[in-house]
Formats: structure tokens, sequence, C-alpha cells
């Protein structure tokens, strides 16, 4: 089955993350097979907005725009995607959307298919696969092919079983799944099960790992990131072109101003709901908002992770200050160096004297797959080493955790190497500085967005010795150095601006 029916900008897409897909390998994907099966075969399970039980599933083109996508197939006919993260807040048709997905699976792809349906607990697994189940009695043409069992809906015709599967139950060796929809991953537990369905589906030809889900907690029970925010940063690295992963796909509704949108405004509602004003009456929203946590409304309505933490910049404020431009190598600057060698990350940033500009000059980064990646020290000597001699550098200021050797060569070739420890009596007044500074629009920068993605993962540490940023947790992933790096080069770019005290003059009477 097509459709022919040309749908451009519709109402609900595109959402604020999606992954650009080539037009022509959305035109000879299975997004239209997909949807025409979901509109053909199933029903709508519960009464709701979206209409009473039993009455077709209706699409809306937003949703056939993330089908065309996310099953989109490359010139050779392969599927383009096998890992995909979907996200929208609650009361979008997700469940439904997801069902419609696990049946086409089921009955649609190539014999002896395995679909499963995943999620935290088993409760929370058997929504989509009940729905699914109800979908099959109430279609009579799906329950004539379907054999249906508490927690399986086999096609005996075919040998292909769609099967509910939770992190509760014991991992099983021997899966071989095609299609697997993961609801709700933020509540996943650990990344055991992602993981061994992923590792799984590895001998199929065009699997699909995906999940549906709304946001939640950025940090585990043990303080490290959910595989369901790694993902989610993950996409927004690719979607930003940080990272190259064209089998990743990711489509995420959330508002424009991000996780500190004014969550009581109903613009803000709806641009992190496509379904705003159809499926979802925006009158529910009104009602609940009183009653709801602040945290809690935030993740299931607006749909961005939270943190129980205080970022270091309020929203938008780095933004504000984004103006690119080219540093001239004969205008004088200050570079700043931090990191580590092991497991975490290493930049430069450089900040102009004169008017207080900052971009980035190099950056090394571990990746989520890589725990034992370790930053090649030679390769940062050379970056600084050739970076002064392109540029006006008036000194390069340094933490000297773990960088006293680097540093010491670089010093004995006579280039100016200043320690600036990451030490509260230092980082207190530089963070005062550098906030006020960008509070006030008197720094700019180039909107590089992995300076911005380290800014935006500071927190604030209060003591009785001041404020500073930090980590949201030693165990997190999410980087912050080349932020430090920032707050170090601002610093010190003002003391060089700063005049020096008039001598003192003795008058003897």
């Amino acid at each position: 089955m097509t459709n022919s029916r040309e749908r451009t900008t519709p109402k609900g897409w595109p959402p604020r993350w999606v992954t650009k897909v080539p037009a022509a390998d959305i035109k000879r994907g299975d997004g239209d097979r997909y949807s025409d099966f979901a509109e053909a075969l199933c029903r709508i399970t519960k009464d709701t907005v979206a209409g009473p039980v039993g009455s077709p599933l209706v699409l809306r083109d937003w949703q056939r725009k993330l089908l065309g996508s996310l099953l989109a197939r490359k010139a050779n006919g392969r599927r383009r995607h096998r890992t995909a993260l979907i996200g929208m807040a609650r009361k979008n048709g997700k469940t439904a959307l997801g069902a419609s997905l696990a049946l086409a699976g089921t009955l649609l792809e190539a014999d002896g298919a395995e679909v499963y349906a995943c999620a935290g607990d088993r409760e929370q697994a058997r929504l989509v696969f009940g729905t699914a189940k109800r979908m099959i009695e109430l279609e009579p043409e799906l329950e004539e092919v379907c054999k249906l069992y508490r927690d399986a809906i086999e096609i005996p015709g075919t040998g292909s079983v769609f099967r509910v599967l939770s992190s509760e139950a014991p991992l099983k060796e021997g899966l071989s799944p095609t299609l697997v929809i993961f609801d709700e991953l933020h509540v996943q537990p650990d990344d055991e099960l992602w993981n061994v369905m992923n590792l799984g589906s590895g001998a199929r030809i065009d699997p699909l790992v995906m999940a549906i889900t709304t946001a939640g907690v950025r940090t585990d029970s043990l303080g490290s990131d959910t595989v369901c925010y790694r993902l989610y940063q993950h996409g927004q690295r690719v979607v930003r072109g940080e990272i190259d992963d064209p089998t990743f796909f990711f489509a995420w509704w959330e508002p424009k101003a991000g996780a500190d949108a004014d969550h009581t405004n109903p613009s803000v509602w709806k641009e992190a709901n496509p379904g705003y004003g159809d499926l979802i009456d925006p009158e529910d929203f009104a009602s609940v908002l009183p009653k709801t946590p602040e945290s809690e409304f935030r993740t299931k309505r607006t749909n961005v992770f939270v943190s129980s933490t205080e970022t270091a910049l309020p929203h938008g404020a780095w933004d504000k200050c984004a103006a690119a431009r080219e540093i001239s190598p004969t205008e004088p600057i200050i570079l700043a160096l931090d990191g580590s060698w092991s497991g975490d990350s290493t930049g430069l940033v450089a900040c102009t004297i004169e008017d207080n500009y900052l971009d980035v000059m190099a950056s090394w980064e571990a990746e989520d797959d890589q725990p034992h990646w370790r930053v090649n020290l030679v390769d940062v000597r050379e970056t600084v080493r050739d970076l002064c001699l392109r540029y006006n550098v008036r000194e390069v200021a340094f933490d000297p955790f773990r960088m006293q050797q680097l540093a010491a060569e670089l010093d004995d070739e006579g280039i100016p190497m200043v320690e600036f420890p990451n030490s509260a009596a230092r980082m207190i007044p530089a963070w005062q500085s550098f906030y006020d500074a960008t509070m006030d629009k008197r720094l700019h920068h180039s909107g590089d967005p992995r300076l911005t993605r380290h800014i935006a993962n500071m927190v604030l540490k209060r003591d009785a010795r001041g404020v500073r940023p930090v980590k949201e947790s030693k165990t997190t992933r999410r980087h912050i150095d080349l932020g430090v790096c920032a707050v170090i080069a601002y610093q010190r770019a003002n003391a060089q601006r700063e005049p020096e005290a008039p001598p003192v003059v003795f008058i003897t009477l």
C-alpha cells in the first residue's frame, strides 16, 4: 500500500531535535507501508480525545512524518537506522503508535520475525504489548491470523512472534530480535537490557532497536547518566553535526527554550506536545498544573530532563552572547588548558585580551563507548606549540593536575605557562567574574556546540567559601572541561587588562 498525500510542514512537525534524513531515503523506505497498515487494521483501544474504542486509528501527519524518517532506506535497499530514540511528552499517542509499529513489524517483515516490547518493569512493558493485543481482538482480520497468549502473540503462518520482556525478568541468551520497542526508557535501572537487545539483533538483516519515551531525571541511583539521557545527548550531537552516526535516529519534542522554559506558559506546552489541541485537551494542562510537582510536570508534560542541582547559568544567557568571528593571528590572546589524561576530556580555549572573545581551539573527548580512553598528551603538546606559533599568545594558563610534565616541557621551550589550579580559592572569584560578564553581555563567544554543551553541563556547588561550577557528580560522563577553560581564560585575560598599580612615592618632610 502507498500513500500519495502531500505533506510539507504539518502541525506538530518537526520536533526541536530530529535527525536529517534524505528525501530519497524516506521515499524508498517503509514509512507509508507501516502507516497504512496502522490506519487499515489498528483500532483505538480506549475512549480518548482521539476517538471511541473500536474506531480506526488515524495517524496524524506528524506521526507519518516520524515513521517516514525512522523507517527510511538507503539506495542499496538496506534500512538506514538500526537504533532510535523518540521522545515526546505524555498523552501524545506514543503507546498506540508503538503498538501499531510492533504489530506491523510482526506481520509485515520476513518470516521468523522476533518483536519485543521492553520496559523497566513488567507492568510498564505490558502497556504496549497489551494495547497491541487489544487491537487484534478488535479487528477480525488480525484475529484470524494471530494466536494470542498471555505474554506472546504468534503468527503460525510465518513463525513470527511478538513477546513482552522487562528488566525484572532473567535475561536469556539466544534472542535474535528484528524489532525492539522500549517503552519509557528513562526508567530502565541500567543499560543491561538495552545492550542485550542490541547485541542480540546483530545477526538480523535491518534490525531496529528503538525507544519511545518521555524524559526523566538525568542520573541513576549511583549518580551516573541514565541510558536514556546518554542516548539523548548522543542524539543532540548527531543532529548538531558533532559526530557522524547515520545509523542512529533521533526525534525529540521539547520547548525551544529547553529545560529552563517557563513550564506554566501554554506556548511552551504546545512546543513540547505535537498532539496539543488534538490528541491532548489543552484544558488538561491547566487543570493538573497546580496539583503537580514542578519537576514532574517538566518531565511528563514538557519532556525535559531534570536535575536536583542548579544549572550554572540561567537558560539562554550563554546563547545571547554568541557572535561568531575569526580570531586574528595578531591580536593578543590567553590560552587556557584543562583536562585529564584518562576517561574524561581535555580542551584548549582562547580569550582575546582586548574584547573578551572566547573560542575553542582544540578538544579531546572520550565517547560513551570508550571506557578506557586516554588523551594523547603528545598531541596536546604539539597543538599548544602550534597555536603559540600561529597566534599572539601572551600566556597558557593551565590546571596543573596531571599536566605538570607537559607544562614543564612547554615551559622549557619558552612558552609562557601559568599555573591556574582548579581550586575553590581560584575558581570562586573567577566564576563570579565570568558569570557577571555573561549576564551583562561583556563577553562573546563563537557559539561552538562543544563549548555550549560543556557550559550547560556545569552545575553550581555552594559552600561557606562561595559558589563555583562543578560536575553534577564524579561518575557522570557529562564533560565540563571546555567550560572550565572558558572561565580560566576570561579571568586571565582580565588580569592582563588590569593596569599596574602606580608606584609608591615616599615624600620626606
